[in-house]
């Protein structure tokens, strides 16, 4: 019985997380804000290395859209007002 708990115990756990860290924030493409901007504040306030930023610069750029950061919607929020009081379009989906 002991090991059925147990397992019953992880799964909980595992399902916990993966609710708790079901939301993205979503970085929206702009004609307004230059690339070195947006660098810097994922840099900033997403805590990217600068590859990863320009990497994700780049996507929104093409693509329109890109996540740029998982998490809790706690974490997540104050990191999207951040984002959003720089300037940049973001969402929290």
């Amino acid at each position: 019985m002991e090991t059925i708990v147990k397992e019953d115990e992880d799964i909980d756990a595992k399902v916990k997380d993966l609710v708790e860290n079901s939301y993205q924030i979503i970085l929206i493409n702009d004609e307004v804000n230059s690339f070195e901007h947006v660098i810097d504040c994922l840099i900033k306030y997403c805590k990217h290395t600068e590859e990863q930023a320009e990497q994700c610069a780049t996507i929104v750029h093409h693509n329109g859209s890109c996540s740029v950061k998982q998490g809790s919607y706690n974490k997540l929020e104050p990191i999207c007002t951040a984002l959003l009081d720089h300037g940049l379009k973001s969402e929290i989906s």
